[in-house]
């Protein structure tokens, strides 16, 4: 099951108490404050693993927390921190806080995490608050409280390719051909389900990921159909390939309608390079030529077929080229890709200790 978004509660855990104690030794009743302090409560991070590809577990396990910190003993001895608990997710994935809407992290690569609840610091024992002028103090501090929040996880695929079509346009068909890839197949509308990946292998060790998304149609970016749901799969494509049927009553409508979809979805979307690519060629009559389609925003148009096989290594490569040509053009990615306000969005902090 492909599960894309996801919400869960994630809650830090709170910091040990500091200890209030007196040292009693053997011929020393009086040997002063000993109180140690709190240990610190675990926090909550979300981490990108690139062994997983759904947010599936957190469909099932909607609650994460971590243990709270040891309160502090006698003899100054400082209770023991918490380990921190770490959520595994799919690169690609975005968190947000599901209260207000605000961005947290944004995990593109392996090892990429964002603190999402900072456990709470322990409380200061009884020695610390020792002067020379009040020598025997009994107060001591509570440990602090872990943050506790509701975010939401939303996976967007990330792939080089994405391929974009109506229902039936053999975007499927033309994935399982080029890839290992063996995404659902039949003869009627909305097969595909669910985001598909492959990749694509060539000579000389290259190869580039194409992603399959649900059919696209009339009102997708509104809600209709299964488009507005998965469309956010291709934002983080470098290119998209706009498939359209050769069989179609009206091939320059399909492409304008598309196009219109993508640029109702999103701008920045609209502006990716893309290429149109003629599926279906096997079903034109021999020796008919191919529609003259007007595609002024495409680098190129081919034809191809999955089913006879006809014009897909030269697909293959003119995607490899294009692929190329676009990784070569973007900037170098962020890998979290957060503002430079480093409060709002803890990534990294040393772990304060009592004050002196």
């Amino acid at each position: 099951m492909f599960i894309d978004r996801a919400v869960v509660r994630v809650t830090a855990g709170t910091g040990g108490s500091g200890a209030s104690s007196f040292a009693r030794f053997k011929y020393k009743p009086k040997g002063g404050p000993d109180g140690g302090d709190g240990g610190r409560g675990g926090s909550v991070w979300v981490a990108a693993d690139a062994n997983l590809a759904t947010l599936l577990d957190y469909r099932y396990r909607t609650i994460w927390k971590a243990e709270r910190g040891e309160h502090g003993k006698g003899k100054t001895q400082t209770g023991a921190s918490a380990d921190d608990v770490t959520l595994p997710v799919p690169r690609g994935t975005i968190i947000r806080d599901a209260d207000t809407g605000d961005l947290l992290g944004e995990l593109l690569h392996p090892g990429d995490r964002v603190l999402v609840a900072r456990g709470g610091r322990g409380g200061r024992g009884n020695a610390r608050f020792a002067t020379s002028t009040h020598q025997a103090p009994r107060e001591w501090e509570p440990g602090e409280e872990g943050q506790e929040r509701q975010i939401e996880l939303v996976l967007k695929l990330i792939a080089d390719v994405g391929l974009v079509g109506e229902p039936n346009a053999g975007k499927s068909t033309l994935l399982s051909v080029i890839s290992a890839a063996r995404p659902r197949i039949a003869d009627y509308p909305f097969t595909t389900l669910e985001p598909n990946l492959g990749v694509v292998g060539l000579t000389g060790h290259r190869s580039f990921v194409v992603a399959d998304i649900p059919g696209i149609i009339e009102g997708a970016h509104e809600g209709k159909g299964l488009g507005l749901r998965f469309l956010q799969h291709v934002e983080r494509t470098r290119v998209l390939a706009f498939l359209v049927p050769l069989d179609a009553a009206d091939p320059q409508a399909v492409y304008d309608g598309l196009r219109h979809e993508i640029r109702s979805y999103s701008e920045a979307l609209y502006a990716k390079p893309h290429v149109l690519v003629l599926s279906k060629r096997d079903l034109l009559p021999a020796g008919a030529e191919l529609p003259a389609l007007d595609a002024p925003d495409a680098t190129g148009m081919l034809a191809v077929s999955s089913a006879a096989g006809t014009g897909l290594d030269e697909l293959k490569e003119y995607l490899w080229k294009f692929v190329e040509t676009a990784r070569t053009a973007e900037p170098a990615p962020d890998a979290l890709g957060l503002p430079d306000d480093a409060d709002a969005y803890p990534l990294e902090y040393e772990e304060d200790g009592p004050d002196e």
